[in-house]
């Protein structure tokens, strides 16, 4: 119960940051993607189906929030989330190539399956051109944003905990 609530305030908190506040910013032409970071992280200290749930509602609230079709952030999450749970527990996400490794491969997954699902709409979904350097500049912030959030989202107990751990010690105290 305490995952589900701290994911929900960080999803809620990123989701209000990121629509509110980085929107109107206008010094870069980006916006980083700290609601797939938060979704990577969870995936891999929790597994595939807390990260799938996280990255489909997550997705799913981006996709009302914003004016892409309903459902496709909430699809591309959602996969992303059940790519990175597959490395549950075997990443250390302590340090920095590690999570700024996971931030740009996350963030390149994303405009491919972007990518691939414009391929069946061709009209309603927004792609990225690889050739610009808009696509590059968002691997680079969500990469050098990734060691910095996972260093916050260590502090956080419910999230990084190992649950093989908790099951251990709920079962001695029985």
């Amino acid at each position: 119960m305490k995952t589900f609530l701290t994911c929900f305030l960080f999803i809620f908190s990123f989701l209000f940051f990121e629509t509110a506040i980085l929107t109107n910013i206008v010094v870069f032409p980006i916006i980083p993607d700290l609601i797939l970071l938060f979704t990577v992280y969870v995936a891999i200290h929790r597994g595939s189906l807390v990260g799938e749930t996280n990255g489909f509602f997550s997705g799913l609230f981006l996709d009302v929030l914003s004016a892409s079709p309903l459902g496709l952030n909430a699809f591309l999450r959602t996969i992303i989330g059940f790519i990175a749970g597959l490395f549950f527990l075997t990443l250390n996400t302590n340090g920095f190539i590690v999570p700024v490794f996971l931030g740009v491969s996350a963030t390149l997954l994303k405009a491919l399956l972007q990518q691939l699902v414009s391929f069946f709409f061709p009209n309603i979904v927004y792609t990225y051109d690889f050739l610009n350097i808009n696509i590059w500049l968002e691997c680079l912030v969500n990469g050098l944003l990734a060691p910095v959030l996972f260093f916050v989202f260590s502090k956080f107990r419910s999230l990084s905990e190992d649950p093989t751990e908790a099951i251990n010690q709920s079962s001695r105290k029985m």
